[in-house]
């Protein structure tokens, strides 16, 4: 009696191993479904997803490349239009993975879809993740065609493809998570409007995508630094171009520690059903 006992304890205990864990076994196929929800739900709206980016790159670049390109010319030794693509990248990533997440989890909310996900099986960490690469998918894709459409109306250069490459998938996560952060907390879209109208945005505008910090100033040059922004247009820059105005090293540092404090913060919260239950 105790063997048998015993065994099927054993039995039960070996099934839940899976989902004690991180997102193996089973929990990878629940992680991967509710990724894929995520993908196919921007990727329908593939004028918004495809068409859009394409068209602002074009307008950037025609703009500011005839309008400002044809006075300035020269920004550190390198073209003006050719100085501020990586910038323009960066923003293309950075806006779509923070609007596409927190859009996605708090329509859910409205709709209540979000309490069946919160009673199935997947876990928080699942549930987190799968939002959060939801964005940080469409970001990789929508900057990934700026990119494609800049390299053909300009000649864009990679001096270093491997800080480029970790720079942006920071980058991404990071507002990957800042969207996944105000989706759970907003409770109308109004909030969400207020984060990426009145802080998001003025925040990529004003870290330098389309200047250099090095030619404002005071007390502007110091407000540019405060804002944290500035070090990851600089990381994206120095990716493409090779010229930055912060210590690589440290910016990468400090934002790496940005998306893992990021990442905790949200784990805890989807733990909790922080305004997620009804």
């Amino acid at each position: 009696m105790s063997s048998t006992t015993d065994r099927g304890a054993g039995v039960t205990d070996a099934a839940r191993k899976p989902e004690r864990g991180p997102i193996l076994g089973e929990g990878w196929v629940r992680f991967t479904a509710l990724l894929s929800r995520e993908v196919s739900r921007f990727w329908k709206i593939k004028r918004q997803t495809l068409g859009a980016p394409l068209l602002e790159t074009f307008l950037y670049i025609s703009v500011f490349g005839a309008a400002l390109g044809s006075r300035i010319k020269t920004l550190h030794g390198v073209d003006y239009v050719v100085f501020i693509v990586p910038g323009l990248i960066m923003m293309s990533w950075a806006i779509n993975a923070f609007s596409n997440n927190s859009s996605s989890i708090l329509q859910q909310k409205f709709q209540r879809a979000i309490d069946d996900q919160l009673s199935s099986p997947a876990s928080p960490l699942e549930l987190m993740m799968a939002f959060s690469l939801g964005g940080f998918l469409r970001g990789m894709t929508i900057s990934t065609i700026t990119f494609l459409t800049a390299s053909v109306l300009i000649d864009l250069p990679v001096e270093h493809p491997l800080v480029l490459i970790v720079a942006l998938m920071l980058v991404g996560m990071f507002f990957a998570q800042v969207g996944v952060l105000v989706g759970v907390r907003a409770e109308q879209f109004d909030d969400v409007s207020f984060a990426q109208t009145f802080v998001i945005t003025p925040l990529i505008f004003l870290g330098g995508v389309f200047y250099s910090s090095a030619l404002l100033p005071e007390p502007w040059q110091t407000l540019t630094h405060v804002n944290p922004v500035y070090y990851m247009i600089n990381l994206v820059r120095y990716g493409f171009i090779g010229y930055t105005e912060a210590s690589v090293a440290l910016s990468l540092g400090f934002l790496a520690l940005a998306v893992g404090a990021l990442m905790l913060v949200n784990l805890r919260l989807f733990k909790r059903g922080y305004k997620l239950r009804a």
